[in-house]
């Protein structure tokens, strides 16, 4: 073992670009399998340690005050299997205003005498809990007020926000003390009980619908307006880390493919480098396995080093996509499990012993005398042929030998041909992804508008708004700059079939082009029509063509489903007609090209000042998620093209010194150091243009899989604008990405082949 010791030393030595690469793409895999697999473990347990911590609630469910009292649903905590219950709460879903008029999305206000208990925990994470009538705390999502904040009811009431808790069942949006129930109860909202259960077995649905049938069983029929499992609410606590599983996965299978066909080439080209030595080695006394044992290792131990950089790095970029879910949930130990982590780099080392044994295979086979008496000698004679028509193009003579040098070694050829497609696939694949979830954001945002208008002023803070709609309109059409513009209320409402409140958006003009997406039907066009969100239509088992009852404010409208519109949440958008006295809260408008926001928002302030309406420029706020995805994509492409580049170098290298006696003989001919450099360059740009052609559509084909499945780890389907990203001018820049990236592993080589004195090069054996 000493003596292989020695021969693994003095190869990695001799060898330390190989030994670079070998490394480099290591850490590249490792890294991404890390990532993959790390985050699909750890996205559960920041919620399970939270849950069990703060005593979460297995089952939410939510009473109808006529049909049952709160004598009741206190006796329900006796049903069987109930091992802890909490409540009856009063709810009411109210929406409320800020001091500027601006309404804001319907919150579930919970009413708790103090945040603690048997069942669901209230954490404060900043300031205190309500000690008046008059304060309020949130819950953060849709609503995200700092304390000191003012909100009103729709009955003019002030509160003021004194903290804000996380709740890991996600039973309310906002507590208050219960005698602020008496404030909040009046015209606008909608009210009811909460009781929340803790089961002794309530791992399963099925268990946890055993214990709802129990509990439900204690009630007077008609009394549950809705239930909620606590396996909902970690579903979807967990979307948000399952979304990255998939592009991560395809990062690690692109960094596997990557590895093994490194590591192979890479032993390949050292085995066939070293033929004599491998001869030598073995009339030593050196056996077979034992020669094979040396290549192996000589491989294992840079990858060793790059499977440690890669699980560090994996762990570290694992840290703000952790971060967001210990922050949701209070968590402080959410962490990349260990095991996954020894698992990750055991897998990716494995693979690489494998090729590295396949490859070194040849050398265990040669016969001694055989490798002894070829030593360096070139092999037969490949690619004659290709030689001859590159010397009638009309090229210069030193890039007609380059261009004909890929059919000489047909095996490295392919290794970089593989090599630059790989690259290439992962650049388009990124591309493809960044653009996707970009559009993917506008179309959930739903505001790509350039100017909003809202703010009813003279009514003052939680009263009904007074603009007409008709002259706010007519006073923007006037506006010089104005492309488009639409008007919409939104208020809180229920879906017969739903037990969740749904956000029903009433719509005046045309808002198609507000980032509204497809996914299928059409837009509504009249009176009665509507388009509802996928988790509606999936709530309430309805399609397209089917009538839905919608409840808003006391009021009933039946609307006909026209078309499936891209929303992550329960909406459903509809004509100001179908909504008796809604007017519109807010106006969006679409400038011309070349028109100034902020100059367009004050004119139409003045314009509309008799409406006591105030216009302000929009902007587009980038998910922090999405930042996340595309700073994780961005490093793992880098690490990739780098590896491709390398992988590259590194064949150009072994070749280049199996050749270097024929470079000699190039430059005692005449061959200028700027020609030689012409010549490497040449043998890569067509190989690297043809792994680019053949990177594009693999890259797209990966794209159209991974969004898709991003998509539907968050509950989401795709329309196919959101997929369609690539135009003609994007897909020949990223083809052209092929030959840059050989070009890039090209001009060391090419640098060191210029720089090598004709003597020493034609001394070469």
């Amino acid at each position: 073992m000493s003596g292989l010791g020695r021969v693994v030393r003095s190869g990695l030595r001799r060898r330390r670009v190989q030994t670079a690469v070998i490394g480099l793409v290591t850490a590249a895999a490792v890294t991404a399998t890390v990532l993959g697999a790390g985050l699909l473990v750890a996205s559960t347990a920041p919620f399970d340690d939270a849950f069990a911590t703060q005593r979460g609630a297995h089952l939410t469910l939510r009473a109808n005050p006529d049909a049952v009292t709160e004598t009741q649903l206190a006796a329900s905590a006796s049903a069987p299997g109930v091992v802890a219950a909490a409540g009856p709460y009063r709810v009411l879903v109210v929406t409320f205003t800020d001091r500027g008029g601006m309404r804001l999305p319907p919150l579930s206000v919970v009413a708790r005498a103090d945040p603690a208990g048997p069942v669901d925990r209230v954490e404060l994470a900043d300031g205190r809990w309500p000690a008046r009538p008059d304060e309020i705390v949130l819950a953060g999502g849709a609503v995200r007020l700092p304390p000191g904040s003012h909100l009103a009811t729709p009955a003019g009431a002030d509160f003021t926000v004194v903290g804000t808790a996380r709740s890991v069942s996600d039973t309310a949006s906002a507590w208050v003390l219960p005698s602020a129930v008496g404030v909040l109860d009046g015209p606008g909202t909608a009210g009811g009980y909460q009781m929340l259960y803790r089961f002794a077995d309530a791992r399963t649905a099925a268990e946890v619908g055993t214990g709802r049938d129990a509990v439900v069983a204690t009630l007077p029929s008609d009394a549950v307006a809705g239930a909620r499992s606590w396996l909902d609410v970690r579903q979807r606590a967990v979307e948000d880390a399952a979304v990255f599983v998939p592009f991560l996965v395809a990062f690690a299978l692109l960094g596997i493919v990557m590895a093994t066909l490194v590591v192979g080439t890479v032993v390949a080209g050292t085995v066939g480098a070293a033929t004599r030595r491998i001869g030598i080695l073995k009339a030593l006394g050196c056996t077979p396995a034992g020669v094979v044992r040396a290549y192996v290792a000589q491989a294992l131990v840079p990858a060793t080093v790059g499977a440690v950089a890669g699980t560090v790095t994996g762990n570290l970029i694992a840290l703000p996509v952790l971060a967001e879910t210990e922050q949701l949930y209070g968590s402080a130990d959410a962490t990349i499990a260990w095991w996954v982590t020894a698992l990750a780099a055991a897998g990716v080392l494995t693979v690489v012993a494998v090729t590295a044994g396949a490859a070194a295979l040849r050398a265990g086979r040669l016969r001694t005398v055989d490798a002894i008496a070829v030593g360096r000698v070139s092999g037969p004679a490949r690619g004659r042929w290709a030689s001859r028509v590159a010397a009638r193009l009309p090229v210069a003579r030193p890039v007609g030998l380059g261009l004909a040098r890929p059919f000489t070694r047909p095996v490295a050829t392919v290794a970089i041909l593989l090599a630059v497609a790989t690259g290439t696939a992962a650049v388009t694949f990124a591309t493809g992804l960044g653009a996707s979830l970009l559009r993917i954001q506008t179309a959930l945002d739903q505001n790509v508008a350039d100017v909003t208008v809202g703010g009813d002023r003279a009514a003052g803070p939680g009263a009904p708004l007074t603009a007409d709609p008709a002259a706010v309109l007519a006073a923007i059409d006037a506006q010089r700059g104005t492309r488009a513009r639409y008007g919409l209320a939104q208020a809180p409402g229920t879906v017969v079939g739903v037990s969740e409140p749904v956000s029903v958006t009433a719509i005046t003009g045309d808002a198609t082009w507000d980032g509204f997406e497809m996914v299928a039907g059409r837009w509504f066009t009249a009176p009665g029509e509507a388009v509802a969100g996928g988790p509606l239509l999936t709530a309430t088992g309805a399609r397209i063509g089917d009538t839905v009852t919608v409840h808003v404010e006391g009021a009933s409208a039946r609307l006909r489903i026209v078309g499936e519109v891209f929303e992550s949440t329960m909406a459903v958008f509809t004509d100001t007609t179908a909504i008796a006295g809604r007017k519109p809260a807010e106006y969006r408008i679409a400038l011309t090209p070349g028109t100034d926001a902020g100059d367009y928002a004050q004119r139409l302030t003045g314009a509309l000042a008799a409406q006591a309406l105030t216009a302000q420029p929009t902007g587009l706020e980038t998910d922090p998620l999405l930042v996340v995805v595309e700073g994780l994509t961005a490093t793992l492409t880098l690490l990739l093209l780098a590896v491709a580049a390398l992988g590259v170098l590194n064949m150009l290298v072994l070749d280049l010194r199996d050749r270097v006696h024929d470079l000699g003989v190039h430059k005692a001919l005449g061959m200028t150091p700027g020609q030689t450099i012409a010549m490497v360059v040449a043998s890569v740009a067509g190989v690297g243009l043809l792994g680019g052609l053949l990177g594009v559509p693999a890259g797209m084909a990966m794209q159209r899989l991974v969004v898709p499945a991003m998509a539907a780890s968050g509950g989401l389907r795709l329309p196919e604008t959101l997929l369609d990203v690539y135009g003609p001018v994007l897909l020949t820049a990223l083809a052209l990405g092929g030959p840059v990236t050989a070009l890039l592993g090209a001009l060391l080589p090419a640098g060191w082949a210029a720089r090598t004195r004709t003597a020493t090069a034609l001394r070469t054996e």
